[in-house]
């Protein structure tokens, strides 16, 4: 019997410092030095390698089964050479005994099965700690350190891991430093050889669910949550709120103290605007609330067909339109109706043919019907324009009526 404490103490400054259990890495190592003795034995079903914990000595046993008469002395033994061989035990016709059979040079080949094992070992169980360590990530964000630009990608440090942030996932326009740290929304993680391959988005619209999860404590705790949520990447994120506190202003929440809350964000997005509505079951009020800042007239809603008919001031309809159809859009995607808006036709104005074609082509408007006109009092037109500037300017906003 071979003593190998050296093995051990390493074992154990392994088991500290890489976090890999030491008994996982002595049962990968005897299961090794089992496959090696079949070159010795033959079979090896009757055979077993044993390390001790303690000591770390090396021993290799046979199981035969006491019988009358010998037929296979690999398998078999005899009472009279079992009584021989342990003569301070007392053994009956079917009791199964452990013979050594450690070779001479086992220690050798222990020696150097175990310390392929073990680099093996740790090579495949910091792969899956890695694994297990960002799969638990996943779906929610991250910080990762700029490395440089490979192409169009950019390489992203996530502390032991690299990740790779395509073009796809990023906002355009949007460029980095190195060195810089940015948020990341974990897509997706998957186990390779090579180790996890972990997919990162700046474009995905949980990125901002997260993002107030973590800035907002009413909504990390479950007290307002975030019903519905539509983005743009870059330009604007709609987002549904509602409160199951009474006391709680969902909307407030989320903006926080002269909007510092909401405004961390968009700093953390690079200046994407934020319209934080409230949420309502009834689909009427939803897409009303979902259409600010423009002032709505009326909502006719069919709930079997998902689609619905606005009616808004002639002045503010380009406003509910938004730039290139932008804010009908979000909107529709955030309350999952097929929106069409209409003047209220008491209204002779510009007819702008942008938002017409954009807005139709992305297939939010109804039956195409509705004229995008906006002939009103000039004076009136121009205040309007000046409150939607403002409103964009400003970054976020609540309900029609909330002043943030």
């Amino acid at each position: 019997m071979d003593s190998n404490k050296e093995l051990i103490e390493a074992l154990n400054q392994i088991e500290k410092e890489k976090d890999i259990s030491k008994d996982i890495l002595l049962e990968a190592i005897e299961n090794s030095l089992l496959a090696a003795c079949k070159n010795q034995y033959g079979k090896s079903d009757n055979i077993k390698v044993t390390i001790n914990r303690d000591t770390g000595a090396f021993a290799v046993y046979a199981e035969k089964e006491i019988v009358e008469e010998v037929e296979d002395p690999v398998l078999q033994i005899s009472p009279e050479e079992a009584a021989q061989k342990f003569p301070k035990k007392k053994y009956a016709v079917g009791d199964i005994v452990n013979i050594e059979v450690t070779p001479k040079n086992f220690g050798r080949i222990a020696a150097q099965k175990a310390k392929q094992v073990v680099v093996q070992k740790i090579r495949e169980e910091e792969r899956k700690v890695l694994y297990n360590q960002y799969f638990e990530k996943e779906r929610d964000i991250v910080t990762g350190i700029v490395q440089r630009y490979v192409g169009e990608n950019v390489s992203i440090n996530l502390g032991k891991v690299d990740a790779v942030l395509t073009k796809n996932e990023q906002i355009a326009g949007e460029h980095f430093r190195p060195t810089e740290r940015i948020k990341l929304y974990v897509v997706e993680v998957k186990d390779t050889t090579k180790g996890p391959k972990i997919t990162v988005s700046r474009t995905h619209p949980e990125l901002v669910k997260r993002l107030f999860e973590a800035e907002v404590t009413e909504v990390r705790d479950g007290v307002v949550e975030i019903r519905s949520i539509s983005r743009e990447a870059g330009a604007r994120t709609k987002m549904a709120v509602s409160s199951n506190d009474p006391n709680v202003d969902p909307v407030g929440a989320c903006v926080g103290i002269n909007g510092a809350r909401v405004n961390a964000i968009v700093d953390e997005l690079r200046g994407e605007k934020i319209d934080i509505i409230n949420w309502s079951d009834d689909p009427a009020i939803l897409i009303q609330n979902a259409l600010s800042p423009a002032k709505v007239v009326s909502v006719n809603v069919d709930e079997e067909e998902k689609t619905a008919r606005v009616v808004v001031p002639g002045y503010q309809l380009s406003l509910a339109i938004g730039r290139e159809g932008q804010n009908a859009r979000l909107a529709a995607r955030l309350t999952g109706y097929k929106i069409d808006i209409k003047s209220d036709g008491n209204d002779d104005g510009y007819y702008d043919e942008a938002y017409q074609d954009s807005y139709y082509q992305d297939g939010y408007a109804g039956d195409g019907e509705g004229s995008y006109q906006e002939d009103g009092d000039d004076e009136e037109g121009f205040e309007e324009w000046d409150e939607e500037k403002e409103y964009r300017e400003e970054g976020y906003e609540g309900e029609d009526d909330r002043d943030m």
